[in-house]
């Protein structure tokens, strides 16, 4: 087997392997050329080459999400290291095990005018778990003879091998991004035989949080008096609660339960559409008095972060008197009312709490039921009316999906959308919402469908396509991947948002007008493709668009820029009735 002859090197890659970390994305450089070559000829670890760095990053976060596992990423020097940061951000606030991999030159040629060097020490450390800046080492062929030397090397060999731990741990233990920054003197492509690689290893350390029933006792004697509570759940992986603790939850008819899109679990009595329920009482004449009746005594949270907008600002006009949320890690004041943070996992805590709950009578739950219901009815019928557009496309593609798919959405107008329909429970369904931005949606669905056993669909606008099209740029997509883009050229979630839409800024500045189609990107990177332009050409392609082909595909909706706004705004007056 072959090792790169510089130490640190050897020392990074072994930990790596020992941290189980089995997937590492490298896009093309000189100076990382050690780290490069030594994960290439490594047999355990699986490397991927992806050119453009920002969208390397973004693919490493689809894999570490379906993986459950960290992904590291390794780059040259220099600006390469900056279009990392898009991503880290997003694994920051999205709880993702990244691992951020930079080779930099020695700290002396730092600012003295070297190309390709930039000041990389704890570059990303607002948005970082953890920065490991390790010491160069050069490769002496006669250090034996030089006690200081020896000294010298020993040291900065152990203060590296304890800094790449600590980094590699911190990943693991707190699931956030890391950053690892290893300079290296020249030769860089040399690589050894039979190298016996055994550095320090530090064990990562994983303690699990639980409470007490006198610590819980408080909280439950409020819970019990309570008629009326609500639960939100966030975005969230599949299968990251026990069903068993959620159904107890859902037959409580003092609770109301809401879930979104990305929360993943299901329980027929959950309310699945948040904004189907919050968006028609605003425009309610009596939307007082209804907001005073779902205001909750109880806010119980789980999960990441929550896409309605509509329920955060129901919640921090209409406050509840408490507001509990259950997460080892962190907890946000979303609502500007958290009195309690349960730092413990989920399943944890109501394992502890339930058992000393009780079920009590309450109009809460069979109230907004009702008012369920007949929303439900309302959407239909407003469907069965709507122009086309892009709700009515959605409607088209929903029901359509294949079971036990992966669903990757993009952000603005596509989340939203797919926040006001009720998926099949066999998807697994995600967008990173850690950032909300337009920025590597593509990449990290091409991540996910690169390691995932399953199919995955992307399904994005067009802005979120174009602007991270590179993401197709690599020989590792499957020939199951599928991309369903809603083109209503251009950003079409501003004319939505308030703002003057007839201005001289609007269409050049926010909505950023386009007449591009994906068809010369699909040729490029050996798509299939198609368009439709009508609900009919929608249906015909959709009837056989997850049939096995020799190709991954994609699927262009056009729609009409101006009528979008119109069908969505008034969706919500319509159903209200």
């Amino acid at each position: 087997m072959k090792h790169p002859k510089i130490p640190v090197a050897r020392s990074i890659i072994a930990l790596c392997e020992a941290k189980e970390i089995q997937h590492v994305v490298i896009s093309p450089g000189s100076r990382n050329a050690p780290l490069t070559n030594g994960f290439a000829y490594h047999p355990n670890i699986k490397t991927y080459s992806v050119v453009d760095e920002r969208c390397a990053a973004f693919v490493a976060i689809g894999m570490a999400q379906q993986l459950r596992k960290p992904v590291a990423v390794v780059c040259t020097s220099g600006s390469a290291l900056l279009n990392y940061y898009p991503a880290i951000a997003e694994a920051f606030y999205s709880d993702i095990p990244l691992v951020v991999i930079s080779a930099d030159r020695p700290i002396e040629r730092i600012d003295i005018g070297d190309g390709q060097t930039i000041r990389q020490r704890n570059v990303f450390e607002n948005h970082i778990l953890y920065s490991a800046n390790l010491h160069s080492e050069v490769v002496l062929e006669n250090v034996a003879s030089d006690k200081k030397l020896q000294q010298k090397q020993f040291e900065s060999r152990k203060h590296n091998e304890r800094e790449i731990n600590l980094a590699l741990n911190k990943a693991i233990e707190g699931k956030g991004p890391v950053h690892i920054n290893v300079p290296f003197y020249e030769p860089l492509y040399d690589m050894v035989e039979d190298v016996n690689v055994t550095p320090l290893q530090i064990l990562p350390e994983i303690i699990e949080r639980s409470y007490s029933q006198p610590q819980l006792q408080a909280y439950v004697d409020l819970w019990n008096k309570a008629k009326r509570k609500m639960v939100i759940v966030g975005l969230s992986q599949p299968n990251a609660m026990e069903q068993q603790f959620l159904d107890l939850l859902a037959e409580d008819e003092s609770v109301v339960f809401f879930t979104e899109t990305t929360s993943n679990v299901h329980h027929p009595k959950f309310f699945t559409r948040i904004d189907t329920m919050i968006g028609p009482i605003e425009k309610d004449e009596n939307r007082e008095e209804l907001f005073e009746a779902l205001q909750p005594d109880i806010l119980l949270t789980f999960g990441g972060m929550i896409v309605s907008k509509k329920i955060k600002a129901f919640l921090r006009n209409y406050q509840p008197k408490q507001h509990w949320h259950v997460d080892p890690k962190k907890a946000y004041n979303t609502f500007f009312c958290l009195n309690k943070h349960f730092e413990t996992s989920v399943d944890s805590f109501l394992s502890n709490f339930l058992p000393l709950t009780r079920k009590i009578s309450s109009t809460y739950h069979p109230f907004w039921e009702e008012t369920r219901s007949k929303r439900k009815l309302r959407h239909d019928e407003y469907m069965d009316k709507i122009p086309y557009s892009d709700l009515k496309a959605m409607q088209q593609i929903v029901p359509k999906m294949p079971e036990n798919h992966i669903v990757h959405l993009a952000n603005s107008s596509t989340i939203r959308y797919a926040q006001l329909f009720k998926w099949k429970e066999s998807l697994n369904i995600y967008c990173n919402r850690g950032t909300s931005g337009i920025d590597g949606s593509i990449s990290t669905s091409v991540g996910a469908a690169i390691v995932s056993k399953e199919p995955v669909l992307m399904i994005t606008g067009d802005l979120s396509f174009f602007y991270d099209s590179n993401a197709l740029w690599n020989n590792y997509l499957p020939k199951n991947f599928r991309i369903i883009i809603l083109n209503n050229r251009g950003g079409g979630i501003f004319r939505i948002l308030p703002g003057d839409k007839n201005s001289e800024t609007f269409d050049t500045y926010f909505e950023t007008v386009h007449d591009l189609n994906a068809k010369p990107i699909c040729d490029l990177y050996g798509f299939e493709y198609a368009a439709a332009n009508s609900s009919e050409e929608i249906e015909e392609h959709l009837n056989a668009f997850f049939d096995t082909s020799e190709k991954p595909k994609v699927l262009e909706i056009f729609t009409p820029r101006k009528v979008n706004e119109e069908v969505l705004l008034e969706y919500f007056n319509y159903i209200k009735s």
